[in-house]
């Protein structure tokens, strides 16, 4: 099938009028047909007609998160991400990935007391049951693993916060 001729794309796009065809799909079948793009073509023009050309680049979500687990930078992945215990750093060392504008405030917090909640109380429950051990002794050993715990996964629920903060482009990232 040849490419139509200009009075078949007058027609068509009279008649997509009338049934409410979008530009989009107007385009797509004058590509399909062959013709050629015009250098005036409203599509590829004006970026406000057409705003996934405007779109920002998706980052990788799971790759991010693995790195902010680890402590590092969620774009390269070599950089520390905090400077300290959990002071997030400025910007990478590595790569100048700019991470002021991290805002973690009580997340980390909070998913850490769900955590070690879930997992220290199913522990608890068995051990008073099994061993019928002095509560003194009990409180003594669970808190001694529930600050353990809790301290091993501050940090990187930090870092799994501000690299989910970083790949979905919250806060100005």
């Amino acid at each position: 099938m040849g490419t139509p001729l200009p009075s078949q794309f007058a027609d068509f796009f009279a008649a997509s009028r009338r049934k409410g065809i979008s530009l989009t799909l107007k385009y797509r079948y004058l590509e399909h047909m062959g013709a050629p793009r015009a250098e005036d073509d409203p599509m590829h023009a004006n970026p406000a007609l057409n705003p996934s050309a405007l779109a920002p680049r998706e980052r990788p979500l799971k790759r991010a998160i693995f790195r902010g687990w680890r402590r590092r930078c969620p774009k390269c992945g070599s950089g520390p991400m905090l400077k300290g215990y959990l002071t997030v750093r400025s910007s990478c060392t590595v790569c100048g990935e700019d991470l002021s504008r991290a805002r973690a405030d009580d997340g980390p917090a909070y998913l850490t007391i769900l955590i070690v909640g879930k997992l220290l109380a199913p522990v608890l429950i068995w051990s008073s049951t099994t061993f019928r051990s002095e509560p003194f002794v009990l409180g003594t050993i669970l808190v001694i693993g529930s600050v353990a715990l809790s301290l091993y996964l501050l940090p990187r629920l930090k870092g799994v916060i501000v690299a989910f903060q970083w790949a979905k482009r919250m806060h100005g990232f």
